[in-house]
């Protein structure tokens, strides 16, 4: 019978041959640093401390995801454009997430190979001598605008970003650690380290100070040898400060030991290895399929905020004239992903559909704007396309991707008497794949397929709006936990259950990838008609955001 599969139809040889090129993965057996010697190690674990919540994920070393435990993330905002975070609490939540995954799984410490952390990017994490200074800045934080503004009109501002192929913006640890030096000095003195916040989790998880190559190349350093750059560092003028960016390691060949403090607060074994993941936004594309497959590929994650990637090789970037977006590294000999990102995407979404449950609430119906998104699909269907502008830049620090401007504002152009609300909703919706579209033209030619994730990918109306705005198909993954993937991928890779990245891929990312779904000729013709006023108004608004935003401050003085 066995012989007869071997030497059967086309379809059982196809079958047994596309198993037999399957990347094999290699038995991981723990040794005595766990309570059952020679006991066979088949997790590992994904973290993920995002903006909303933590995630600890355990998958086993096929990529299958096996459970999850999560946490909300707490942190708190000002009327000044603050945005911070308790690091004490970050860590105590962490270790709940972890414990919360041991509680749903059977000897979950005995049987974790490896444990693997990423997070939420940017921001400033300091750390001095008796533990945090104060609480950390956030990507969100907007205080630095001035001093953005200050150094992108410096001469020295183009050759930082050909270095690292990034745009300064309020959210980045460089124009915060600028700002503090100018401003509150008394920070960066009380400082030892200035970390992010995977980099933080990894220090209570491990005891190491050290950060990762992405976001050390794409803040202080060169994409193309992912190490710091004294050019960077000058022009941001923070070279007397040098000494407070930590060692760069990089997760895939090097991991350090669980502490045994670390253990006691996780109820993981000490001496588990850690590995540090890259940042977020490149372990969630990697882990939904930004790398790996024929042609131009690019990523969208379309939850919150809005993420779109491509994967190339360092010399291949496409820098930009205005001197925008990121290139950040992928945990790939040199491969890196150019980033543009947009502050708000479904968070655009919730404001309209948070408009209505208003209404509704005020004439007595209590609905909840969650109760709304099943009817996405209907106001899709009552509304033509392509009829009005929408500008989706909600968030109060304004826009980064393709351009940085804190005083852009959402808005609606070319409304008229006869549009209704679900004129209104399928705007805002459009809005999002114009967006996309203005972030990858900055990047170069339109991509030749869409991989996405994130909470657009659920609707299928969103799918296809974003699919016709770039032309271009667009294959959803299964994977539940992208960015928590893409982190315990790393963790594989350096403990040797993969001998390399592309054999990883292989395994966790490609067999989950949906079939493609081909753009709707008639949606494409009406958003390459569309995406121009989209482009001229934006353009054309700039200096009505400006004028707002400064009677905004002058009616607040005076109030």
């Amino acid at each position: 019978m066995r012989n007869f599969h071997v030497i059967g139809s086309p379809c059982q040889r196809s079958r047994r041959e596309a198993e037999q090129k399957r990347p094999q993965i290699k038995r991981i057996v723990i040794g005595s640093r766990n309570a059952g010697v020679g006991m066979v190690a088949d997790i590992v674990i994904g973290i993920d401390a995002g903006t909303s919540v933590i995630k600890a994920v355990a998958f086993d070393l096929a990529g299958k995801q096996l459970a999850a435990s999560a946490v909300r993330n707490r942190y708190d905002t000002t009327i000044d454009g603050s945005a911070t975070q308790s690091l004490a609490q970050t860590w105590s939540d962490c270790a709940e997430a972890l414990r919360g995954l041991g509680d749903k799984m059977d000897n979950l410490a005995g049987r974790t190979a490896a444990v693997s952390v990423t997070a939420q990017g940017d921001g400033t994490w300091l750390v001095g001598r008796d533990g945090p200074v104060g609480d950390a800045w956030l990507w969100l934080d907007a205080r630095a605008a001035p001093t953005v503004s200050r150094l992108v009109a410096s001469n020295k501002e183009r050759a930082r970003f050909e270095a690292t192929g990034t745009g300064l913006n309020t959210c980045q640890q460089g124009s915060q650690m600028a700002h503090m030096d100018r401003y509150m000095p008394e920070l960066l003195d009380q400082a030892e380290v200035a970390l992010h916040c995977k980099d933080w989790l990894y220090l209570n998880l491990t005891g190491i100070r050290a950060t990762d190559p992405s976001e050390a190349s794409f803040t202080f350093g060169n994409f193309r040898n992912r190490s710091y750059d004294e050019t960077v560092i000058d022009a941001l003028g923070l070279t007397h400060r040098h000494d407070l960016l930590p060692t760069i390691i990089d997760g895939t060949q090097e991991t350090h030991p669980l502490s045994e403090s670390a253990a006691a607060q996780t109820g993981l074994l000490a001496g588990t290895p850690v590995s540090l993941g890259y940042v977020d936004m490149v372990m969630t594309a990697l882990g939904a399929g930004v790398y790996g497959g024929a042609g131009d590929i690019a990523c969208s994650t379309v939850g919150s905020t809005g993420v779109h990637l491509r994967a190339m090789p360092s010399e291949q970037v496409h820098l930009n004239k205005e001197g925008t977006g990121y290139v950040i590294c992928l945990p790939v000999p040199d491969i890196v992903t150019q980033v543009q990102t947009n502050m708000a995407a479904t968070l655009n979404l919730d404001w309209v559909l948070g408009m209505a449950a208003d209404i509704l609430s005020e004439m007595g119906h209590q609905t909840d704007p969650r109760d709304l998104v099943s009817r996405i699909e209907t106001w899709l269907a009552q509304s033509r396309p392509g009829q009005i502008v929408y500008h989706p830049y909600i968030s109060e620090a304004g826009e980064r991707g393709p351009f940085v401007n804190a005083d852009a504002r959402a808005g609606f152009v070319g409304l008229s008497s006869n549009h209704r609300f679900p004129d209104l909703v399928r705007a805002v919706a459009e809005g999002l794949g114009m967006a996309m579209r203005d972030c990858y033209g900055a990047m170069g030619p339109l991509p030749s397929e869409l991989r996405l994730t994130g909470g657009a990918a659920r609707s299928k109306g969103l799918r296809a709006i974003l699919s016709a705005s770039l032309n271009a198909p667009v294959r959803v993954s299964t994977r539940d936990e992208a960015g928590a993937a893409g982190a315990a991928m790393m963790a594989a890779v350096a403990i040797g259950a993969y001998s390399d990245m592309d054999a990883c891929v292989a395994r966790w990312v490609t067999p989950l990838l949906g079939q493609a779904e081909a753009p709707d000729p008639e949606l494409v013709a009406a958003y390459d008609l569309l995406f121009p006023a989209f482009s001229a108004s934006r353009q054309g608004l700039a200096p009505g955001w400006q004028a707002l935003s400064a009677a905004r401050a002058a009616f607040s003085k005076g109030h």
